[in-house]
């Protein structure tokens, strides 16, 4: 199974994802992990990123996301998946992926991202990726102002693991 933890930076993708990883015994991955350091470079200097600066990116997911399908492995993949022509790269028809969408306000989301250091969004790039969010109906929407541990718990509460 793998369960793609999705939502605007900041929203607690990274934290959860590992913690979820965790109970599981899953491995984790993290989509920042797959951007370009051009991208990464763009995005330091507070310029968002635009669908063709994402296509590869999203094309390295899907690849991911196939082989750990074939090999059957079990991950918790943290990715902010704003859209929903990201998300159809993603779900390729294989129902042993769920999707969980971290949901918070901006105001929330933005005190956290400035308390955080040595992360490259800007609040900015946050405004830029709530203009560009299409919030998924197809997804267990998971608000997130409880902490992270009851989160993880309301996740495999509701996925069932």
């Amino acid at each position: 199974m793998i369960i793609l933890v999705m939502g605007v930076s900041g929203s607690g993708k990274s934290t959860i994802g590992k913690l979820l990883a965790d109970s599981l015994d899953w491995k984790f991955s993290d989509a920042d992990h797959f951007h370009s350091p051009q991208n990464i470079a763009k995005m330091r200097r507070g310029i968002p990123l635009d669908d063709g600066d994402r296509l590869p990116w999203l094309q390295d997911i899907q690849a991911a996301i196939k082989k750990w399908l074939e090999e059957n492995q079990n991950v918790v993949l943290a990715c902010s998946a704003l859209k929903i022509s990201y998300r159809q790269y993603f779900f390729i028809g294989d129902e042993r992926i769920k999707l969980v969408y971290l949901h918070g306000s901006f105001a929330l989301i933005n005190k956290r991202l400035q308390e955080r250091h040595n992360h490259f969004m800007s609040e900015n790039l946050l405004k830029s990726q709530f203009d560009t969010l299409e919030e998924p109906t197809d997804a267990l929407c998971v608000d997130i102002s409880p902490s992270p541990e009851v989160i993880v718990e309301n996740i495999r509460e509701s996925l069932q693991i």
